[in-house]
């Protein structure tokens, strides 16, 4: 594949479709014309008031606006890394990351660590001057973005990902999902991380067009849009469209018809409400992929196609290879559980303060997570290695039986973990934190239901009631919050 940056994609769309609209926030209407004025323009504005420079690092603040897709962009121009944070960031990690980081600017976020900020309006504010024929793009090796990520244990790490990481990335996600320039999507997701941020590199990538909407919460406004935008593509979490049934039932499906394709992941779904949304969007291609910060999107499958193998994570994605290592890095036969290990120019380069310690066998990213490649080429995620629970010598991932929980009752939430063997024996054991609701008054049940379905060691020996399951913005369970 031949490396054209993010930039110089959206840049021959803004020559050879200058009136294209690129972006809708609200109800203003962005063409490319004007979205690589407002680029230039901010460019331009950086460097003069605040000296910018090649290899300098600025935190955005991940506000899901127009202004902060100009700076995102203008950044890269410039040849300086962007590190997109959550707008709602706790103190303490801003503090960490700030120091980790040392950015020459912070845009979008309050601060008293003795760096120059300044809010999104300044950029809002600009006056747009056309920008030249001829611009210097980014090459594919230089670092473009830094992605802390969401933390399940410990403190985040600094992914570093070059240009030609985002290029790849995006390359690979729209030749699974058949992205193009007529494609009209709606982002309800947050950007402060690689899902969300990915959908606008994809999407502006092709020449098609961006719907910002703040988020999911208000159901009349969001179908609003899907009506009055003629919506063609959507991206959202499994949590995201558990709230969407909860709210407004199969509403969804009224857009089936226009819908050319849904994208899903972050976190587990059972291969019961992939069904569910196989016979919502009979027409639709419907893909979840599989990923980390690290190597974005690393697996898809499509529902619909992939429908006897739902219990997966899909196939490799274009060109990506994966395969199952052991301790050693040996590469395990079909069948054989072991690390799924990634390779491909989408994966990351490494981490900040070369926090690269066994990150990698040879040029394969290590995920952390334990899985099997079955006789098809498919994946099958068993759990996170730090996760997996050792009951007298016996491995299982928790995993297994929170979906055995959820498959005896659909309503209930649960996260699983081991904990050490009252007895002393058995060193751990699982135990099921389950949020209570009105379907279930006591855990007997779901006990007499675990052990007609699970080997006694991976039936858990304790419940308690929750009030929620902690879990990252991403969707991701946070098992260390329940220890």
């Amino acid at each position: 594949m031949n490396f054209v940056s993010l930039e110089e994609n959206i840049f021959n769309f803004s020559i050879h479709s200058p009136n294209k609209i690129a972006l809708i926030d609200k109800k203003k209407a962005v063409s490319y014309k004007e979205l690589y004025q407002s680029i230039w323009s901010t460019k331009l504005f950086l460097e003069s008031e605040y000296g910018l420079q090649k290899g300098d690092a600025v935190i955005v603040a991940a506000n899901k606006n127009l202004n902060f897709v100009f700076a995102y962009f203008a950044i890269h121009l410039i040849g300086a890394k962007v590190i997109p944070l959550d707008e709602q960031i706790q103190e303490e990690r801003l503090a960490y990351i700030i120091k980790k980081t040392k950015p020459k600017l912070i845009i979008g976020l309050d601060n008293n660590y003795n760096v120059k900020s300044f809010d999104f309006d300044v950029i809002r504010d600009l006056e747009l001057v056309d920008f030249p024929n001829k611009i210097e793009f980014p090459k594919d090796f230089q670092e473009a973005d830094i992605l802390f990520t969401t933390g399940t244990t410990g403190n985040p790490k600094g992914v570093i990902l070059t240009h030609g990481n985002l290029a790849a990335s995006a390359h690979n996600i729209n030749t699974f999902i058949g992205n193009t320039a007529n494609d009209v999507e709606l982002l309800a997701l947050p950007i402060s991380h690689s899902f969300g941020l990915g959908r606008i590199k994809c999407v502006l990538s092709t020449g098609g067009t961006i719907v910002l909407l703040g988020s999911i919460v208000n159901m009349k406004r969001m179908f609003r849009t899907f009506e009055e935008q003629a919506i063609t593509g959507f991206g959202m979490v499994p949590a995201s469209w558990q709230y969407i049934q909860k709210m407004s039932g199969d509403r969804l499906k009224d857009f089936a018809d226009n819908l050319n394709y849904i994208e899903l992941g972050s976190a587990y779904m059972s291969p019961e409400e992939k069904q569910v949304l196989i016979k919502l969007f009979p027409n639709t291609r419907i893909c979840m992929h599989y990923g980390l910060t690290e190597a974005s999107r690393s697996t898809f499958m499509e529902f619909h196609s992939d429908i006897n193998y739902l219990n997966s994570i899909g196939k490799a994605s274009p060109n990506v290879e994966i395969c199952i290592k052991d301790d050693l890095g040996n590469i395990m036969k079909p069948g054989d559980e072991g690390e799924i290990c990634v390779k491909g120019k989408h994966v990351t380069i490494g981490y900040l303060a070369n926090e690269n310690e066994d990150a990698f066998f040879d040029e394969y990213f290590r995920t952390g997570d334990i899985g099997s490649i079955d006789t098809d080429g498919f994946i099958h995620l068993k759990g996170r290695l730090k996760e997996i629970i050792n009951v007298g010598g016996k491995k299982l991932s928790p995993i297994e039986v929170e979906s055995k929980i959820h498959e005896f009752d659909a309503e209930l939430e649960a996260a699983c973990v081991g904990v050490k063997d009252p007895d002393g024996i058995l060193g751990e054991v699982v135990k099921a934190f389950i949020v209570k609701n009105n379907s279930i008054n006591n855990f007997e049940a779901i006990n007499d239901f675990l052990k007609s379905k699970l080997d006694s060691y991976k039936v858990p020996v304790d419940y308690e009631w929750v009030i929620e399951i902690p879990k990252t913005k991403s969707g991701k369970i946070q098992r260390q919050k329940l220890l």
